[in-house]
């Protein structure tokens, strides 16, 4: 899952329509980006906060989420414990997501950590595992050589040979790595020549040593980096952070925050529009005759008939 492309419909099908809305809205949130319930109601155009609220629990419930406590030990011995929101784009089994948790401790986290959103689908570099550049091949001649083989081309007197440019080489370098330029290096040789030039390797020669810029004061280092690793890393539910080593988290969220009905969609009574029906009710098409139905009822109450009746 280190390498998914961009969400399709298919990766949020098995979701609400509203879970499915906050579910892309999250995809394209920048890393970092603060993921508490008010501070995503307040970023999303349509849902307010507990409307989010309670999606993000459905999200997490669902494999998408976790919240992850990381415990980190910075140079010098200093501690510090900072709340990451990881999102997976395909929802994870509460399997993987204890592994990848697990998978957290030892960490490096010097240069790519930041508290808030991350995405738990795509690998962290560590320092040093940038792509070296790219040598250019061993026939093709350096900038420096380049430029004193075109002298030719801006003056004729300045023609040098093959031996003379791989001779004056280094100098010309050297030009370059003090911030000069080519066309620096091509002024300097080929403006106010004599009307001949007799001996052009001897003459470059002398002007690459007595025009060298100066070298270029060494830029002021930035501070080093101070190494931080996570020693530590335990999920936490997502509604009273409580982490998993105090409360039993199932799916991701504690057991007193989200009891089993309500993962089951259970409504109390209460908040029903009218009370359930026993399984034993009368249906709604049953044709009753209420005075039958009163007799019956006086009769095993052990009550008299009322007047008139025979």
């Amino acid at each position: 899952m280190d390498d998914e492309g961009p969400h399709t419909e298919a990766d949020f099908a098995h979701l609400g329509a509203r879970e499915r809305d906050l579910a892309t809205f999250i995809e394209h949130l920048p890393d970092g980006a603060a993921m508490g319930y008010k501070a995503l109601a307040a970023a999303h155009p349509r849902y307010g906060q507990q409307a989010v609220r309670t999606s993000l629990t459905r999200l997490t419930d669902a494999g998408h989420l976790r919240w992850v406590k990381e415990h980190l030990t910075v140079e010098g011995n200093s501690m510090r414990w900072v709340t990451r929101t990881y999102w997976s784009q395909e929802a994870k089994s509460p399997e993987e997501w204890r592994e990848f948790v697990r998978a957290r401790h030892g960490r490096d986290v010097t240069h790519t950590y930041r508290s808030g959103l991350a995405r738990a689908d795509e690998p962290e570099p560590g320092p040093g595992q940038e792509e070296p550049p790219t040598p250019p091949p061993a026939d093709e001649p350096s900038a420096a050589h380049r430029t004193l083989a075109q002298l030719r081309a801006v003056d004729r007197r300045m023609a040098l040979s093959e031996g003379e440019c791989k001779q004056l080489e280094p100098s010309a370098a050297e030009w370059l790595a003090r911030g000069a330029s080519p066309q620096d290096i091509t002024r300097a040789l080929t403006e106010g020549l004599p009307s001949t030039v007799t001996n052009p390797g001897g003459l470059a020669r002398t002007r690459l040593e007595s025009k060298m810029p100066p070298k270029r004061q060494a830029p002021t280092q930035a501070p080093a980096q101070v190494r931080a690793r996570i020693t530590r890393a335990v999920m936490i539910c997502p509604i009273c952070e409580e982490s998993e080593t105090s409360v039993e988290l199932v799916n991701g969220i504690c057991v007193e925050c989200c009891p089993r009905e309500e993962r089951l969609g259970y409504v109390p009574d209460t908040f029903l529009a009218r009370p359930r029906r026993a399984p034993d009710a009368v249906r709604d098409d049953t044709v009753i005759d209420v005075t039958e139905r009163v007799a019956e009822l006086r009769r095993a109450a052990g009550l008299p008939a009322p007047r008139g009746d025979v």
